[in-house]
């Protein structure tokens, strides 16, 4: 555990939560919710900072407490929200309730209002860039706040089954609504098994593009 991680903690007990592929690492302490990256992720926390304090009253999102860097890593505390991740065996056993919520929850970030969401941020992450190596992009089919990684973990759901909120905003955008609805589907594959991606679009309320759905999987992949 990082040393920065029990200093923040202050000796409350500390639970690793997640860790992702690239080395970042989140832990659970109360109430709290403490997120450690490395430099060497070539991530930057503090875009995911800024958008969070952008979202703050616009839609359930984590609250940031404190901050910090040094020259081996960032940090981030925010403040827990109601729910847990909407993956793992309970929501295995109830998938439809699952998937209902995850796009229930895509839905409403979708409807933010985003007349003054900062133009330079959609072009510091994946969905405001167009890799050459795709050809060109399909025109924009409903120009919305995008999450950004709309993968099932992201979701967050109470014991009843109810959409509480979203987590990791660090390629918030605006941007086509595909550009979530392609990769929560394909997450569902992940975390549920093969199948269910028509549910998910039922849910959500459009048709699934195929054209749209397989650019920005593409994208997605390229960019991560």
């Amino acid at each position: 555990m990082p040393a920065i991680v029990a200093e923040l903690a202050g000796g409350t007990p500390i639970e690793l939560v997640w860790e992702n592929e690239l080395g970042g690492l989140t832990y659970r302490a109360d109430d709290r919710y403490i997120k450690w990256n490395p430099r060497t992720t070539e991530v930057d926390l503090n875009l995911e900072r800024l958008r969070l304090d952008w979202l703050r009253g616009r839609h359930p999102a984590p609250l940031v407490l404190d901050f910090g860097e040094d020259t081996d890593a960032q940090w981030m505390v925010t403040a827990a929200l109601p729910g847990g991740y909407a993956v793992g065996d309970t929501w295995r056993a109830r998938r439809r309730e699952a998937i209902t919520a995850i796009a229930t929850g895509l839905r409403a970030i979708h409807a933010v209002p985003i007349d003054d969401f900062p133009k330079t941020w959609t072009d510091e992450v994946w969905v405001g860039k167009v890799p050459a190596s795709l050809g060109p992009r399909p025109p924009i089919d409903g120009r919305v706040l995008v999450h950004g990684d709309a993968c099932a973990p992201n979701t967050l759901i109470d014991d009843g089954g109810n959409w509480t909120g979203h987590v990791d905003f660090g390629d918030l955008a605006v941007g086509d609504r595909w550009a979530d609805l392609a990769i929560a589907s394909l997450s569902l594959d992940w975390n549920f098994g093969e199948g269910h991606q028509d549910e998910f679009f039922d849910a959500y309320g459009v048709e699934p593009d195929e054209d749209r759905i397989r650019y920005y999987r593409a994208f997605w992949h390229l960019a991560s």
